[in-house]
């Protein structure tokens, strides 16, 4: 199945990269084209422009203001004609990362006197998602298929309607109905600009799960769950989160929560350690910060650029907690375009939370929040600390976007696909927690140096989509295909 799975897909690229190869004059004109836009400003030896106005055409939804945000020049404001092109294609990439539009473009028009307009041309996407729920409950497509031998009674449906850039201002609204696996109903409202100056912004989620299928416990770096007909934990949460966009590229976050939950008897006598004592009902408050330096060019798929964040979380305030845990997260993400299609990145993280003993619920490390090694997704490998470091070198064989006339709806008529080859190498390290250690349970990949390697392929496509198919061996002597809908870091 494998061999045939590779012979399928060496022949998908060996047509599309013979397509790319092709594309690549016409590529070139496009380029030339592009150029010829500011040859009028660009042949002048040197001079300063004024920018009269700014125009806006296209967004038919979307206010002025959140697009206004994103550029550096305003109204007023002068530049060299030598800056110009620069600036503009950095301020259309803070525009695309806003994931508002499909396509823009931005051009200055020249006039009289030294003076320019901007002209910034919009398509903009579909905003309204009423999406059925029909996703695995465990924590990847690996997990699933081959620890819990692609089950699909562990499988939730429902309704998940996401209505993104509501009232025209960036704001997203999220509402859940989740049946099946794990029951749950979420309401989610992100407010990104709450101020005149689009600095500020705060987001509220309300959550309540009632699964009736239930992780308990770890063994051998695989979580054991219980089936019942009957809930095995309730949990309410309501979370409150202020922002501030300090400039373009650097946020400060402040969140504050209080949960609740209950599990089950049986859960309590499985693992008494569940919530601690035997207990079946824990309650607490956090307040978590975090700091986001952002300076990727384009956040979905990064090639250029980097990226750094501090996170720090207080579980237990001293008011109603059951809990007491202290965390902090650093991780450093540097993208770098090797020109002629060729781009490296590398990523790193360092986990810390204390004290050491804390209830099974408060477990953390490589596998949970979307950290992991590759090689080992279908391994959880639970610690107290951590540390990890991923890198990857790729080449674009295939880049391409098509304009489908024939769509009744303009927000799909541009469908785009780039296709991505890729070596990587990851590497880690978890310090086991003591109470595993006592047990002498799930230590084979703890206290150890992991290594995972491997080859594959990105695709990029419409509306943010990545699918990574990897191929992955590990130091223990692991390997398999890997196959994944998000981006690596």
């Amino acid at each position: 199945m494998r061999g045939r799975l590779a012979i399928i897909l060496i022949g998908l690229l060996t047509v599309l990269y013979s397509e790319s190869i092709a594309q690549q004059s016409n590529g070139r004109k496009g380029k030339d084209k592009e150029a010829e836009v500011f040859h009028e400003i660009d042949t002048i030896e040197y001079q300063l422009l004024e920018v009269n106005r700014i125009l806006i055409v296209g967004n038919k939804t979307t206010q002025d203001r959140i697009i206004l945000r994103e550029l550096s020049l305003n109204p007023g404001d002068t530049i060299s004609n030598k800056q110009i092109t620069q600036v503009l294609e950095m301020d259309k990439k803070k525009i695309y990362n806003l994931r508002l539009f499909n396509t823009i473009e931005i051009r200055p028009i020249t006039l009289s006197q030294g003076k320019v307009d901007l002209l910034i041309e919009l398509t903009e996407r579909w905003y309204t998602f009423p999406v059925p729920i029909f996703e695995l409950s465990d924590r990847n497509f690996n997990e699933w298929w081959q620890t819990y031998e692609h089950d699909f009674r562990r499988v939730n449906y429902g309704l998940r309607l996401y209505q993104y850039n509501f009232r025209g201002r960036n704001e997203t609204l999220r509402l859940t109905g989740q049946f099946g696996f794990s029951r749950r109903f979420d309401l989610a409202y992100q407010i990104p600009n709450i101020d005149r100056h689009q600095k500020q912004g705060l987001s509220f989620v309300f959550s309540y799960a009632q699964p009736k299928n239930l992780a308990y416990f770890t063994e051998e770096h695989k979580l054991l769950f219980l089936k019942s007909d009957k809930v095995l934990r309730t949990n309410a949460l309501v979370a409150v989160n202020y922002s501030y966009r300090k400039s373009f590229y650097e946020t400060h976050n402040i969140g504050i929560e209080y949960r609740n939950s209950e599990i089950a008897d049986t859960i309590a006598i499985l693992n008494p350690n569940y919530y601690g004592n035997g207990d079946t009902k824990q309650r607490y408050e956090s307040i978590t910060y975090s700091f986001n330096s952002d300076h990727r060019d384009v956040f979905a798929y990064p090639l250029n650029g980097h990226q750094s964040n501090i996170y720090l979380k207080k579980i237990g305030l001293g008011l109603s907690s059951d809990v007491d845990q202290f965390e902090i997260n650093l991780t450093h993400a540097r993208y770098i375009d090797l020109k002629n299609g060729y781009y490296f990145s590398n990523f790193s993280s360092i986990y810390l939370s204390t004290p050491q003993s804390q209830p099974y619920s408060f477990y953390n490390a490589i596998g949970y929040r979307k950290q992991f090694l590759r090689g080992y997704e279908v391994f959880l490998i639970e610690g107290s600390r951590f540390l990890l470091n991923k890198t990857t070198f790729k080449k674009k064989i295939f880049s391409r976007g098509w304009h489908l006339a024939n769509m009744p709806h303009e927000q799909f008529s541009y469908f785009p696909l780039s296709i991505y080859l890729k070596g990587y190498v990851d590497a880690g390290y978890v310090e086991n927690f003591t109470r595993y250690q006592e047990l002498s349970l799930n230590n084979s990949l703890s206290n150890k140096f992991l290594l995972g390697a491997g080859a594959g392929i990105d695709v990029v496509t419409l509306y943010d989509a990545v699918l990574r198919f990897e191929y992955s061996f590990t130091r223990e002597g692991t390997h398999g295909f890997f196959f994944n809908i998000k981006k690596e870091f």
